[in-house]
């Protein structure tokens, strides 16, 4: 088997005379592109097993994306599995059969057989494992918007015409980015459905995005964030708008759980399914620190944030009230200690799972409405804290303000591979000098009786 040097130069001009041409790198061992006659090209692997065999597993198909380093660098991936006594080929033929076993007649079952293809990292469509969250979201978005219509229809039936049906629904319902996001989800399911050959077409290809999506830019004023923050406090004088003549005015209820999370949110800048899935296990209350977990991170990378005075206040109340709770459900011989890991703010279904993100958007909604505020959603706090750091009421540094934000991408004006790969720093100190400074000014705003320190530039 002869080897030769590769590079992309020589791999796009590759052309097979007759028959199937093989062209093995030299630089890295059993890589392969099999060029076949009709110009195909399809990277190859042949390895070694622990056990002696020499199979081959495809690549995938050369293109612009899947170049020469890409090949390379799954080869050496896969090469670390094989060293662990994986079989990948073996791997990919015993899912292939799996799925091909599963009686997959409805979407529903389709459905299923994708989320337990991403949750078990055998359906990887950009190479790389979905993470929890992500599958969490499109599991929502199945939930929510599309197993109700297309749940029972059989998946070979499914035309391109219910697609863009079920999406323009959703338009007309007042829908708007959900809308994509539900697109996307039918369009991947179907993708893995092919890869597994359980349908030969894809209905959700073909047609661009429907909805239009325009960034939000609301940023709630000084005398918003009053009433708001009064609300959050105490709404039992409170009342729904009301809808119908002659109907009366329902009060508003809230559960004091839910309100402190949407205070947190606005306190501490993050999001509101990081605040409302907040555990024990990840709080240092004396030290006012709180660690979330790349799993739970946007950016898949593990974010530290400074927990200013009222913040620790606020979890140390969420958690009496979560124990309290816990109690009444305990068997009074039950002396089991509760778990270091539990959620801070629990559902009232599952009490070892943390409250559902959406909860607190349903109830922002209600407590706007009654007071007045339209137009506002959960994110809508960040966005306002965010602007008011680096507002001249503060002045904090854009690059402070994103990493307070746990954003990535500013690299304060040095070059975004150093900030990436070489720089640990958690600018602890000056993200809590910010949030303190913010801390102090929503005080200002709220009660009037706080005023901002001096901010970090």
């Amino acid at each position: 088997m002869a080897t030769q040097k590769l590079t992309d130069k020589s791999v796009s001009a590759a052309k097979a005379v007759s028959g199937r041409l093989e062209l093995w790198d030299e630089q890295t061992p059993g890589l392969c592109l099999r060029v076949s006659a009709g110009g195909k090209r399809v990277w190859v692997w042949r390895y070694r097993t622990l056990d002696g065999r020499q199979p081959r597993l495809s690549l995938g198909d050369y293109s612009t994306k899947h170049s020469l380093k890409w090949a390379r660098e799954q080869v050496e991936d896969l090469r670390v599995q094989v060293r662990k006594g994986a079989d990948p080929a073996a791997e990919r033929r015993q899912a292939k059969i799996v799925a091909r076993t599963e009686p997959l007649r409805t979407f529903d079952d389709l459905a299923d057989a994708y989320v337990r293809a991403c949750e078990q990292g055998h359906w990887k469509p950009k190479n790389k494992r979905k993470r929890a969250r992500t599958i969490s979201d499109e599991v929502g978005s199945l939930k929510r918007h599309i197993r109700p219509v297309l749940g029972k229809e059989r998946i070979e039936t499914i035309t391109r015409r219910d697609v863009r049906a079920l999406l323009r629904g959703m338009i007309d319902k007042g829908i708007g980015a959900q809308t994509n996001k539900a697109h996307a989800v039918i369009r991947q399911i179907y993708a893995y459905a092919m890869s597994e050959e359980r349908v030969a077409t894809n209905p959700a290809v073909g047609f661009l995005p429907l909805a239009t999506q325009t960034a939000r830019v609301r940023v709630l004023t000084d005398e918003e964030l009053k009433a708001l923050w009064a609300a959050l406090i105490d709404p039992s004088d409170l009342r729904a708008p009301v809808t119908e003549e002659g109907a009366e005015a329902e009060g508003v209820y809230v559960s004091r759980a839910v309100r402190i999370i949407l205070q947190l949110s606005l306190l501490l800048l993050q999001r509101r399914s990081e605040v409302a899935g907040m555990r024990l296990n990840e709080l240092d209350l004396e030290r006012g620190l709180w660690l979330i977990p790349a799993e739970r991170m946007k950016g898949g990378v593990a974010h530290m944030v400074p927990l200013p005075a009222r913040s620790v206040e606020l979890i140390q109340e969420a958690l009496r009230i979560g124990d309290e709770a816990a109690g009444r459900r305990r068997a009074e011989d039950d002396r089991t200690p509760l778990s270091s890991s539990r959620p801070v703010f629990p559902s009232p279904r599952d009490p070892a799972k943390p409250v559902l993100a959406n909860s607190c958007t349903h109830a922002m909604r209600e407590l706007t409405d009654a007071i007045g505020i339209v137009g506002i959603s959960p994110h809508d706090l960040r966005r306002t804290g965010s602007t008011a750091l680096t507002s001249e009421r503060l002045g904090v540094s854009p690059f402070i303000r994103s990493k307070v934000l746990g954003h990535r991408a500013d690299a304060g004006g040095g070059a975004a591979v150093s900030m990436i790969h070489y720089d640990a720093n958690e600018y602890l100190a000056e993200k809590r000098r910010a949030l303190e400074a913010w801390d102090a000014l929503l005080g200002t705003i709220t009660v009037g009786s706080r005023h901002a320190p001096d901010a970090p530039q």
